[in-house]
């Protein structure tokens, strides 16, 4: 079929399922009982679907025993470990939301989070790096240290209880707080509950009950709450199996964090809803790992962000590894540069990679590309819709949807689209328009065979004396320059033409790179107004954990410099290395 106009529904072959999460896994569990799991490298564990399945279910039993309700909002504060796994599959077991909380989160978005999912339950880590989580929430409840067992909040009254516990040893006791239980005490208060009891909570679950919480980036202010049922992402995971061509025998090597949708439906769930292995190559994403346990547990598949694919592929020991044993993965959550696609199929040998496109209000893939399109398709867009999914493109003025191959917004429906966010009406009747459509706020085009391609980010674009210019565009264009292993591109503010267009620049390993000779090498193949008119060369880029680069803290960071005398933005500058009075010295900032 070929359209004429830029909507495609895509039809699938496999129906959609109405079931919950642990209706899933059950079925899953008892199917491959004795096929691993998860395995999970920086604790040395190991766990069959038997043997994940009991840990369920005495978790299950433990939350039952602290009063968790169906419906209850269960936060949980940590990274990567086998109990955050076991956490998100228990709560869906006893029907409550899991609430994801990013582990970089400091004391006032934790405050923010816990205010607005109105967290019920909060599992945390004692502390991860310079994240002190338990002092973090003594601050905030200081009622939980005051020598009595009971837990109460005056400043979050929804708030009843807390877990703590160290993934380096489940069995130690805190006693940094009388009212914060250790994961040995949880696990124990429960044992008393019945086994029966979680059996019958999980037969009384709809698959339209919502199961999860995410919050959203919150690049461009305080993050809102994403709330996802069991429908949503029970298929989604269901669909994104299918074009991976998963089965019982894969192991998927997981980097990225689970608290991010990518992580928690997109890996996680994934290999549940196709009994694969689930590999936890470390706490957080470090390359070396990343590469050690593809090639020691033989791992067939791999997902990631683009950024963390380039370190992987840029890592000493990439050519020393045997990586022989992937076969596909999917790599998403930013644009993906064309030379990269090429470096990874080529020089990692994962042939099979895919492009995905979403985000967490669509549960969250919402396009992918598939294995048997050819390379250029795969390399210049982010696929079609994935099954049972319309997608348009429409003009971002009158809302009509556009002819095939013009620019616009890209709006998505489905049975994927969130539930909406939580207590926040008004923000959720934005998002989602009374045709149930969902407004990405990302600009694309669709060819002719219902392919996407992502362009830009309407917030994104930049208006210069009256041209709209949209970042994507320049980013692709000097991704092709073979010294630049990445680039951002944003706007700062200026008196004349309202916006400037500014560039950072990150140069490939060993390569030295002048901003004078990267704008005369685009002099002439692009529009002169889209070449930056200040590249700076920096050594990284600051980020959110999920690889997006925060070109709001970057675009702040150029005008404090250009405020407090720094060499104007309206002029480019010679070659020199990052220095402490550079746009970039404050800013780059990895979140972990």
């Amino acid at each position: 079929m070929t359209l004429v106009r830029s909507y495609m529904h895509r039809v699938g072959t496999t129906p959609l399922v109405s079931e919950t999460i642990d209706t899933m896994f059950r079925r899953v569990a008892r199917d491959f009982s004795d096929r691993e799991a998860v395995v999970s490298l920086h604790q040395k564990l190991r766990l069959t679907y038997g043997d994940l399945d009991r840990y369920i279910e005495r978790v299950a039993r433990g939350l039952i025993a602290m009063g968790v309700a169906r419906g209850d909002r269960v936060g949980v504060w940590g990274i990567n470990t086998v109990e955050w796994l076991v956490l998100e599959l228990a709560t869906a077991r006893v029907g409550a939301l899991l609430v994801n909380i990013n582990p970089a989160y400091r004391v006032s978005e934790l405050r923010h989070a816990l205010r607005l999912a109105e967290v019920n339950v909060l599992f945390l880590m004692p502390a991860f790096r310079s994240s002190a989580y338990l002092e973090m929430i003594l601050e905030l409840v200081p009622e939980a240290d005051r020598g009595g067992d009971r837990f109460e909040s005056h400043l979050f009254p929804h708030l009843r209880g807390a877990v703590v516990y160290d993934p380096d040893d489940l069995t130690r006791e805190y006693r940094f707080a009388s009212a914060i239980p250790s994961w040995a005490e949880f696990l124990a208060a429960g044992d008393s509950v019945p086994n029966d009891v979680t059996s019958e909570r999980s037969r009384e679950l709809d698959p339209d009950d919502p199961i999860n919480i995410q919050f959203t980036s919150g690049t461009t202010g305080f993050p809102k709450a994403v709330v996802l049922t069991h429908f949503n992402i029970v298929n989604n995971a269901r669909f994104i199996a299918q074009h991976l061509d998963m089965s019982e025998r894969d192991r998927l090597c997981v980097p990225v964090p689970f608290y991010h949708c990518f992580g928690m439906v997109v890996s996680n769930l994934v290999c549940i809803a196709s009994g694969a292995c689930l590999v936890i190559p470390g706490d957080y994403f470090e390359p070396g790992a990343t590469l050690h346990a593809i090639a020691d547990e033989r791992c067939t598949i791999i997902h990631g962000v683009p950024t963390m694919f380039a370190a992987e592929i840029d890592h000493p020991d990439f050519k020393t590894l045997d990586l022989s044993a992937l076969r596909t993965g999917i790599m998403a959550g930013s644009p993906c540069p064309p030379d990269l696609m090429h470096r990874v199929r080529e020089d990692m040998g994962c042939r099979d990679i895919l492009i995905g496109y979403g985000q967490t209000e669509a549960s969250p893939i919402a396009t992918l590309t598939q294995a048997d399109d050819y390379v250029e398709r795969r390399l210049r867009t982010v696929g079609r819709p994935i099954e049972h999914q319309e997608c348009k493109i429409i003009d971002t003025v009158t809302g009509r949807t556009l002819p095939i191959g013009e620019q616009g917004e890209v709006c998505i429906r489905g049975y994927n689209t969130m539930r909406g966010y939580y207590a926040q009406p008004e923000e959720t009747a934005a998002a989602i328009d009374a045709a149930a459509w969902l407004h990405t706020g990302d600009l694309g085009t669709m060819d002719a065979d219902g392919y996407v391609a992502i362009t830009g980010r309407l917030k994104d674009m930049i208006i210069r004396g009256g041209e709209n210019i949209y970042p994507a565009e320049i980013e692709a264009f000097f991704s092709e320059h073979p010294g630049i292993e990445q680039v951002a591109v944003f706007g700062v503010p200026h008196q004349t033409l309202g916006e400037e267009v500014i560039a950072w620049v990150l140069p490939r390993p060993g390569v030295r790179l002048d901003s004078d000779d990267l704008r005369g090498w685009a002099k002439g193949k692009i529009a002169h107004y889209k070449i930056p008119a200040f590249i700076q060369i920096v050594d990284e880029f600051p980020m959110t954990v999920t690889g997006k680069v925060l070109k709001r803290r970057m675009s702040q960071a150029v005008v404090r410099w250009r405020d407090a005398g720094g060499e104007s933005a309206s002029r480019p500058v010679g070659q020199y290395a990052p220095r402490s009075d550079a746009p970039g010295a404050d800013a780059v900032i990895i979140a972990t």
